[in-house]
């Protein structure tokens, strides 16, 4: 009976063990060639998508505007005086022709003194005096007229001096006229001193009553309290609140593709409950004028007027100088081919658009028309119901795998 050694005898769990070893790092580099080359293979990019449809469209000009009463009245004072204290506050109604709105004591005429007086009347003898030479040229210069139009008849003298005769006649006849007119002002202003005058001062001085030139309401109110005004000075300000208009002040470019007619809607006007205001544009000033944005960009803008379409009684609270946001339409259809305009992008000259075709993003070259600020109008290059990728940016390019998600 042969007895074999321990360490002679073969082991093949052992030799099994081994052959297991020796592939392990041919195994775990696979794995992990594996794992890099699934890392870097290209995974596709997920894309919003948004259909092509067909459906109206309209083109607006947005901007802000600012309403303002139609026909507004400001009364002045008349002549100067003492203005009373004003009863009527902003808001209160008042009628044409009843309502006293202003009451205004006119000051009586400033009286000369004594040396204003001798002033007048030295004033008044020089104008005197000035009519009394005045009229001794006007004379002689008629008597030597006369005398040169014989001399001419008898072919004595010549036609040139006739005609210089003939001027200085007609520049004295002139100078007698304004010394005429320099006598009578020297002679009103010594009137003051005459005896029947304090009683045409006092009926000068009776109370003026300004009564409301229109019916409506008081818009604003410039001089409250009593005080001395000169005459012209601005006492308040009467309108119809009701009766508005809407001026928007858009940019000239936009000016111009605005014509009379065209529909606006103003919105954020302060109503939750009726949250647009209907109206249409009346005048497009023809003159443009330089303003300075936000920005401090300086910009040429014109005024857009807009009568309001929507009854007063649906717009109560709305009045003079309110704040709304205007979208004028300035070309608007039913059926129109449409993107969003997030889908569209430059390259070059040239609109753009990815479309999803087959799980990859094709390029596309798209020509297009009117805009909106969320869709644009497609003239050639999409179809309807193709879809298109929304904000490609630079993740996306021509023939990439890509996958729609949901937002």
């Amino acid at each position: 009976m042969d007895v074999t050694s321990p360490d002679q005898s073969p082991s093949r769990p052992n030799q099994a063990n081994r052959q297991t070893r020796r592939w392990l790092p041919y195994a775990g580099a696979l794995l992990l060639a594996g794992l890099i080359v699934g890392g870097l293979w290209p995974q596709p990019v997920p894309v919003e998508t948004a259909p092509v449809t067909t459906g109206a469209l309209r083109a607006t000009v947005n901007e802000e505007g600012k309403t303002r009463v139609k026909h507004r009245y400001v009364l002045s004072a008349p002549v100067a005086g003492q203005l009373r204290r004003m009863e009527l506050k902003a808001g209160a109604a008042v009628t044409a022709g009843e309502t006293v709105v202003a009451v205004l004591d006119p000051q009586p005429p400033t009286m000369l003194d004594a040396r204003a007086r001798a002033v007048a009347e030295a004033r008044r003898d020089a104008a005197a005096a000035r009519l009394g030479k005045d009229r001794t040229a006007q004379a002689f210069a008629a008597s030597e007229l006369r005398r040169l139009e014989k001399l001419y008849a008898d072919q004595t003298v010549s036609i040139q001096e006739r005609e210089a005769a003939q001027s200085r006649a007609d520049s004295a006849r002139q100078e007698t006229a304004a010394a005429q007119s320099a006598l009578r002002e020297a002679e009103a202003e010594l009137a003051e001193f005459s005896a029947g005058r304090p009683a045409a001062t006092d009926a000068f001085c009776l109370p003026r009553e300004l009564k409301a030139p229109v019916s409506g309401r008081v818009l604003r109110v410039f001089e409250e309290n009593a005080r001395v005004v000169s005459a012209g000075t601005a006492l308040l300000e009467i309108g119809d609140p009701s009766d508005l208009e809407v001026v928007v002040e858009v940019l000239s470019r936009d000016g111009a593709a605005i014509l009379p007619g065209n529909r606006i809607e103003f919105e954020q006007w302060g109503a939750a409950d009726k949250p647009k205001l209907l109206g249409q544009v009346r005048l497009i000033e023809p003159a443009a004028f330089t303003k300075t944005s936000a920005l401090g960009v300086e910009e040429q803008r014109v005024n857009v007027v807009a009568d309001l379409l929507t009854p007063p009684e649906q717009r109560r609270t709305l009045g003079d100088n309110f704040r709304v946001e205007a979208k004028i339409v300035v070309w608007e259809t039913k059926a129109a081919l449409k993107v969003p305009a997030g889908a569209l992008f430059r390259q070059g000259d040239q609109w753009t658009a990815f479309v999803l075709v087959e799980a990859r993003a094709q390029l596309r070259p798209v020509k297009t028309g009117r805009s909106s600020a969320v869709e644009t109008q497609v003239l050639e290059g999409l179809k309807e119901g193709e879809q298109v990728i929304l904000y490609p940016g630079s993740r996306v390019h021509a023939g990439q795998r890509v996958k729609p998600i949901k937002i």
